[in-house]
């Protein structure tokens, strides 16, 4: 299958390089040149298909080119080796709960996919690969464990230093062996500038193997798009007008959602829901796309201003602010409305949201009042992860569970750097 990017629909490359290169040479995001349907029997059958099986429909058309079934079939396996479970909450409103991997977060499902892939394509180098990525807190934590011990791969972590969750922290910084924590001062959004620009550097270019693993990596994004399918199916037993209310910050997650429409999933609807660093709600609005600089706020993991991946939804839809108008709505809330909602559907249901999950759940409750469907709203991370702010809210407790412990006992080690972009081309510049 080939991919183009997203500046220049000629600049076409395979899989591999895809992958490989994160980002497009002329600062683009690599999008299929034209996006694959799945075959009617998957879509008519997709409520009885295993999670697994419906991962292998789903990619098969973008690797068939460059593997065979059955090691696709072993990577899918492999990667997916956990529960994805659908909870209902309340009325029409569920939870498709994607922290049940080994980091307790939806990044999982990327980061154990792309480490399976990235490693499949590089077993024959001789030169080890670095692998660059920008955190705001689960992306972190999701891609350092997937990598971990991968031979020949060397992963980067920048981090904006006070800016992610002590347990978050923790999941990347204590790990060791082929992982490194750089920590920047500045924001996520001066951690993702340096990546970017670290892939249009020349010396670099010359001198090293870099790829990302933020979600401007299709290798990252394309498994995401699974669980959307599955969650679909699972719904689509009771209700088939199904909406989904996707906690946005960098917008790769809802992309993968709008993957799946693309494929033939019939999704009714889609919400990006948002804390105050509302750009995307905006656009919706007005039809202008103006970032700014990110606020940082108690869903940190959603303090982006200036989402990458929005370049991708405006390559799906032809750059028809009418067309994704159409297929997806907007909310915003600020950090006093999370902990209200936090609080109230603990003490109304048991069912303890996290601040990400909680944005969710408000867009698409504020969504249903006005609108029929069977709602479903992503719940990204174990609200473990947030102790220090969802402890205060419901004043009780939260269990930790034994994975989280294991990363809280651990020592951190972290490479400090400043936010200038020399520091950290001379930081990479020493690997060689």
């Amino acid at each position: 299958m080939k991919f183009c990017s997203t500046n220049n629909r000629e600049a076409i490359v395979g899989l591999k390089d895809a992958v490989l290169k994160g980002l497009a040479d002329d600062n683009g995001l690599y999008m299929p040149v034209t996006m694959p349907k799945l075959p009617a029997k998957v879509i008519e059958n997709i409520s009885s298909l295993t999670f697994q099986e419906l991962a292998f429909e789903m990619a098969q058309p973008f690797m068939a080119e460059d593997m065979t079934n059955s090691e696709l079939s072993r990577i899918v396996n492999e990667a997916f080796n956990f529960d994805v479970p659908l909870v209902k909450v309340h009325d029409n409103i569920s939870s498709l709960e994607l922290f049940h991997g080994p980091t307790l977060a939806f990044k999982d499902f990327g980061a154990r996919f792309m480490a399976r892939l990235l490693g499949y394509f590089t077993k024959d180098l001789n030169k080890e690969i670095h692998v660059l990525v920008a955190t705001s807190g689960d992306t972190g934590s999701a891609v350092a464990n997937g990598f971990l011990g991968v031979p020949g791969i060397k992963v980067h972590v920048l981090f904006p230093s006070g800016l992610v969750s002590n347990i978050q922290e923790k999941q990347f910084t204590t790990l060791g062996q082929n992982i490194t924590a750089l920590e920047i001062d500045g924001t996520f959004d001066d951690c993702q500038l340096l990546v970017k620009k670290a892939f249009l550097d020349a010396d670099l270019k010359n001198s090293l193997i870099l790829t990302s693993a933020n979600s401007i990596n299709l290798g990252r994004l394309i498994p995401q798009s699974f669980y959307y399918a599955y969650a679909y199916g699972m719904a689509a037993k009771t209700n088939p007008e199904v909406i989904f209310s996707v906690p946005s910050g960098n917008f790769g997650n809802i992309t993968a959602g709008l993957f799946a429409k693309a494929m033939g999933v019939p999704i009714k609807h889609f919400i990006a829901a948002t804390n105050i660093n509302d750009i995307f709600p905006k656009y919706l609005e007005t039809a202008q796309f103006e970032p700014k600089a990110s606020v940082s706020t108690i869903a940190n993991a959603m303090d982006v201003g200036n989402p990458s991946n929005f370049a991708r939804i405006l390559h799906l839809y032809n750059q028809s602010h009418q067309a994704i108008s159409k297929d997806i709505s907007g909310y915003r809330y600020k950090d006093e409305d999370v902990k209200s909602v936090v609080k109230e559907v603990f003490e109304k249901t048991g069912y303890l949201l996290d601040p990400h999950g909680a944005i969710g759940y408000m867009a698409l409750k504020n969504y249903l009042e006005k609108n029929k469907g069977n709602g479903i709203f992503l719940e990204t991370a174990h609200p473990a992860k947030f102790l220090e702010t969802v402890e205060p809210i419901i004043g009780k407790k939260v269990e930790i569970p034994a994975r989280l412990q294991k990363f809280i006992e651990g020592e951190s080690k972290t490479t400090s750097l400043t936010g200038k972009y020399e520091d950290f081309k001379n930081y990479l510049l020493s690997l060689r």
